[in-house]
Protein backbone atom coordinates (compact mmCIF):
# COMPACT_ATOMS: atom_id res chain seq x y z
CA UNK A 1 0.00 0.00 0.00
CA UNK A 2 1.29 3.43 -0.91
CA UNK A 3 0.44 6.44 1.23
CA UNK A 4 -1.26 9.54 -0.16
CA UNK A 5 -1.03 13.14 0.90
CA UNK A 6 -4.71 13.06 1.84
CA UNK A 7 -4.12 10.32 4.41
CA UNK A 8 -0.98 11.77 5.95
CA UNK A 9 -0.97 12.53 9.63
CA UNK A 10 -0.26 16.01 10.85
CA UNK A 11 3.33 16.74 11.73
CA UNK A 12 4.29 14.96 14.93
CA UNK A 13 6.90 16.03 17.45
CA UNK A 14 9.87 14.08 18.67
CA UNK A 15 8.08 12.95 21.83
CA UNK A 16 5.23 11.26 19.94
CA UNK A 17 7.73 9.66 17.59
CA UNK A 18 9.92 8.50 20.48
CA UNK A 19 6.95 6.91 22.21
CA UNK A 20 5.94 5.08 19.02
CA UNK A 21 9.43 3.70 18.52
CA UNK A 22 9.82 2.67 22.16
CA UNK A 23 6.52 0.79 21.96
CA UNK A 24 7.76 -1.50 19.19
CA UNK A 25 8.13 -5.11 20.34
CA UNK A 26 11.64 -6.01 21.42
CA UNK A 27 12.99 -8.87 19.34
CA UNK A 28 16.28 -10.70 19.16
CA UNK A 29 17.60 -10.71 15.60
CA UNK A 30 20.32 -12.97 14.27
CA UNK A 31 23.12 -11.31 12.29
CA UNK A 32 22.90 -11.74 8.52
CA UNK A 33 26.69 -12.03 8.23
CA UNK A 34 29.65 -12.92 10.43
CA UNK A 35 30.99 -9.39 9.89
CA UNK A 36 29.19 -7.11 12.36
CA UNK A 37 28.55 -3.36 12.15
CA UNK A 38 26.07 -0.83 13.54
CA UNK A 39 24.85 2.64 12.61
CA UNK A 40 23.19 5.31 14.71
CA UNK A 41 20.01 6.98 13.47
CA UNK A 42 20.14 10.25 15.48
CA UNK A 43 16.74 11.95 15.52
CA UNK A 44 16.00 15.41 16.90
CA UNK A 45 13.42 18.18 16.61
CA UNK A 46 14.58 21.55 15.28
CA UNK A 47 13.39 24.98 16.40
CA UNK A 48 10.58 24.90 13.82
CA UNK A 49 9.22 21.64 15.19
CA UNK A 50 10.53 19.50 12.31
CA UNK A 51 11.91 16.09 13.23
CA UNK A 52 15.20 15.49 11.42
CA UNK A 53 18.04 12.99 11.26
CA UNK A 54 21.76 13.76 11.31
CA UNK A 55 23.69 12.32 8.36
CA UNK A 56 27.36 12.45 7.39
CA UNK A 57 29.18 12.74 4.09
CA UNK A 58 32.27 10.57 4.14
CA UNK A 59 35.63 12.16 3.40
CA UNK A 60 36.87 12.00 -0.17
CA UNK A 61 40.29 10.66 0.86
CA UNK A 62 38.89 7.44 2.36
CA UNK A 63 39.46 4.13 0.61
CA UNK A 64 35.82 3.01 0.78
CA UNK A 65 32.49 4.82 0.36
CA UNK A 66 34.35 8.09 -0.37
CA UNK A 67 31.99 11.05 -0.66
CA UNK A 68 28.91 8.95 0.12
CA UNK A 69 26.20 10.05 2.53
CA UNK A 70 25.95 7.69 5.48
CA UNK A 71 24.59 7.34 8.96
CA UNK A 72 27.32 7.55 11.62
CA UNK A 73 28.55 4.06 12.37
CA UNK A 74 31.04 1.37 11.57
CA UNK A 75 32.46 -2.03 12.38
CA UNK A 76 31.76 -3.58 15.75
CA UNK A 77 34.97 -3.96 17.74
CA UNK A 78 35.54 -7.21 19.67
CA UNK A 79 35.47 -5.21 22.92
CA UNK A 80 32.12 -3.52 22.16
CA UNK A 81 29.44 -5.00 24.45
CA UNK A 82 26.57 -4.46 22.00
CA UNK A 83 25.42 -2.73 18.82
CA UNK A 84 24.21 0.38 20.65
CA UNK A 85 27.70 0.87 22.10
CA UNK A 86 29.24 0.54 18.62
CA UNK A 87 26.82 3.02 17.08
CA UNK A 88 27.32 5.60 19.84
CA UNK A 89 31.10 5.19 19.81
CA UNK A 90 31.26 5.75 16.07
CA UNK A 91 28.94 8.78 16.25
CA UNK A 92 31.23 10.33 18.84
CA UNK A 93 34.29 9.68 16.66
CA UNK A 94 32.69 11.01 13.47
CA UNK A 95 30.74 14.06 14.64
CA UNK A 96 31.43 14.66 18.33
CA UNK A 97 28.13 13.33 19.70
CA UNK A 98 28.57 12.42 23.37
CA UNK A 99 27.31 8.87 24.10
CA UNK A 100 25.77 10.00 27.40
CA UNK A 101 23.44 12.37 25.50
CA UNK A 102 22.01 9.60 23.28
CA UNK A 103 18.66 8.04 24.22
CA UNK A 104 18.27 4.74 22.38
CA UNK A 105 14.67 4.23 21.26
CA UNK A 106 14.86 0.91 19.39
CA UNK A 107 16.98 -1.32 17.22
CA UNK A 108 15.92 -2.67 13.84
CA UNK A 109 16.70 -6.00 12.24
CA UNK A 110 20.20 -6.19 10.72
CA UNK A 111 20.56 -5.46 7.01
CA UNK A 112 23.23 -6.78 4.66
CA UNK A 113 25.57 -4.16 3.15
CA UNK A 114 27.15 -4.42 -0.28
CA UNK A 115 30.41 -5.35 1.45
CA UNK A 116 28.57 -8.16 3.27
CA UNK A 117 28.43 -6.59 6.72
CA UNK A 118 25.50 -7.27 9.01
CA UNK A 119 24.47 -3.69 9.81
CA UNK A 120 22.19 -3.06 12.80
CA UNK A 121 20.38 0.32 12.83
CA UNK A 122 20.17 1.83 16.33
CA UNK A 123 17.48 4.54 16.40
CA UNK A 124 17.96 7.24 19.02
CA UNK A 125 16.90 10.68 20.17
CA UNK A 126 19.67 13.27 20.54
CA UNK A 127 19.59 16.78 22.02
CA UNK A 128 18.05 19.50 19.87
CA UNK A 129 20.97 21.82 20.64
CA UNK A 130 23.66 19.39 19.53
CA UNK A 131 26.26 21.10 17.35
CA UNK A 132 28.16 18.63 15.14
CA UNK A 133 31.94 18.70 15.19
CA UNK A 134 32.93 16.78 12.04
CA UNK A 135 36.08 14.68 12.29
CA UNK A 136 38.01 15.69 9.16
CA UNK A 137 39.80 12.34 9.14
CA UNK A 138 36.49 10.58 8.48
CA UNK A 139 33.80 12.98 7.25
CA UNK A 140 33.63 16.08 5.05
CA UNK A 141 30.23 17.28 6.27
CA UNK A 142 27.42 16.67 8.75
CA UNK A 143 23.89 17.80 7.84
CA UNK A 144 20.31 17.32 8.99
CA UNK A 145 17.47 16.07 6.76
CA UNK A 146 13.73 15.96 7.58
CA UNK A 147 12.61 12.45 8.51
CA UNK A 148 9.42 12.79 6.47
CA UNK A 149 11.46 13.32 3.28
CA UNK A 150 12.16 9.59 3.24
CA UNK A 151 8.49 8.89 2.58
CA UNK A 152 8.04 11.63 -0.03
CA UNK A 153 7.84 10.57 -3.68
CA UNK A 154 8.78 14.09 -4.83
CA UNK A 155 12.29 13.71 -3.41
CA UNK A 156 12.70 10.08 -4.38
CA UNK A 157 13.94 8.17 -7.42
CA UNK A 158 14.73 4.49 -7.83
CA UNK A 159 16.17 1.97 -10.25
CA UNK A 160 15.87 -1.81 -10.33
CA UNK A 161 18.82 -4.18 -10.55
CA UNK A 162 18.49 -7.84 -11.53
CA UNK A 163 20.28 -10.27 -9.25
CA UNK A 164 23.05 -12.36 -10.81
CA UNK A 165 21.90 -15.37 -8.79
CA UNK A 166 19.76 -18.16 -10.20
CA UNK A 167 16.67 -16.64 -8.58
CA UNK A 168 16.80 -13.66 -10.97
CA UNK A 169 15.38 -11.49 -8.20
CA UNK A 170 15.11 -7.73 -8.75
CA UNK A 171 16.54 -5.34 -6.17
CA UNK A 172 15.21 -1.80 -5.94
CA UNK A 173 17.81 0.88 -5.26
CA UNK A 174 16.43 4.03 -3.64
CA UNK A 175 17.88 7.54 -3.83
CA UNK A 176 16.93 10.91 -2.32
CA UNK A 177 18.32 14.30 -3.35
CA UNK A 178 18.39 16.91 -0.59
CA UNK A 179 20.17 20.26 -0.82
CA UNK A 180 22.88 18.83 -3.03
CA UNK A 181 23.39 15.68 -0.97
CA UNK A 182 22.42 12.29 -2.41
CA UNK A 183 21.24 9.66 0.05
CA UNK A 184 21.07 6.25 -1.57
CA UNK A 185 21.71 2.53 -1.16
CA UNK A 186 21.62 0.96 2.29
CA UNK A 187 21.37 4.34 4.05
CA UNK A 188 18.23 5.14 2.05
CA UNK A 189 16.73 1.72 2.81
CA UNK A 190 17.37 2.15 6.53
CA UNK A 191 15.89 5.64 6.57
CA UNK A 192 12.75 4.58 4.67
CA UNK A 193 12.15 1.88 7.26
CA UNK A 194 12.85 4.19 10.20
CA UNK A 195 10.51 6.84 8.78
CA UNK A 196 7.75 4.26 8.25
CA UNK A 197 7.95 3.09 11.85
CA UNK A 198 8.51 6.53 13.39
CA UNK A 199 5.74 8.32 11.50
CA UNK A 200 3.33 5.39 11.41
CA UNK A 201 2.58 5.46 7.70
CA UNK A 202 3.90 3.97 4.45
CA UNK A 203 5.87 5.90 1.85
CA UNK A 204 4.33 7.57 -1.21
CA UNK A 205 6.17 5.10 -3.45
CA UNK A 206 6.59 1.35 -3.82
CA UNK A 207 9.56 0.14 -1.80
CA UNK A 208 9.91 -3.24 -3.49
CA UNK A 209 10.00 -4.30 -7.13
CA UNK A 210 6.51 -5.56 -8.12
CA UNK A 211 7.85 -9.07 -8.66
CA UNK A 212 9.08 -9.31 -5.08
CA UNK A 213 6.45 -9.93 -2.43
CA UNK A 214 7.11 -7.60 0.47
CA UNK A 215 7.52 -9.44 3.76
CA UNK A 216 6.59 -7.99 7.17
CA UNK A 217 9.62 -6.44 8.91
CA UNK A 218 10.52 -4.55 12.02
Amino acid sequence: MVGTRATRRRNEGIQQIAERLRSLPEEQHEPVSSKLAAVLVPLFQDEDGVVKVWLTQRAMHLNSHKGEVCLPGGKRDPTDPDDAFTAKREAQEEMGLQPSSVQVLCQLAPMLSKHLYSVTPVVAQVPADFQPQPNADEVDAVFAMPLSAFLDAHQHIHWDVRSKSTTQRFYRVHSFDYQGYVVWGLTAVIMIRVAELALGRPPDFEVEHPSNARKPRM
